[in-house]
């Protein structure tokens, strides 16, 4: 069982699209019960790679990563984003995320994350009229997801 309604992914997945719609940036949400290890950063970074985040043109995927029942989250971004952005580039980001996490509201945290994600993104990674979706909107579940053998 999800942790979201259908309508609450569908939010999430429109604010994705809403947002990509001014950055050539690709935005991703991994939510998983437990952190796996300590940190949040480690594992959203792990996390990155392992989905293939970095394999976008620009190397500017970006991925908002929950560990929801450890309350802990990170935002990751990929080194096309890095080299041009200064180090506390998502830290309004995260407080933004922060207070609405605080106040119960998880899908609203989300939905800010990607937006105020989309618009910092724009101003070094601007939309252009070639760009594809490079990575799906779709929010992966890392506990749903199937071990493959």
């Amino acid at each position: 069982m999800s942790i979201f309604t259908t309508q609450e992914q569908e939010l999430i997945t429109q604010a994705i699209a809403q947002a990509e719609k001014s950055t050539s940036g690709e935005i991703r949400i991994a939510l998983e019960k437990h952190c796996k290890g300590h940190n949040a950063f480690t594992r959203a970074t792990e996390y990155f790679f392992e989905i293939g985040m970095d394999k976008t043109a620009q190397h500017n995927g970006v991925l908002i990563y929950l560990a929801y029942e450890d309350k802990k989250f990170a935002i990751i971004g990929d080194k096309g984003i890095d080299t041009l952005v200064p180090e506390d580039f998502w830290e309004t980001v995260q407080v933004a995320m922060k207070a609405h996490f605080l106040s119960g509201n998880l899908v609203e945290g989300i939905i800010a994350g990607i937006s105020l994600a989309g618009e910092k993104l724009a101003i070094y990674f601007p939309y252009q009229s070639d760009d594809i979706n490079e990575i799906p909107n779709d929010i992966v579940f890392i506990d749903e997801q199937k071990v493959k053998s």
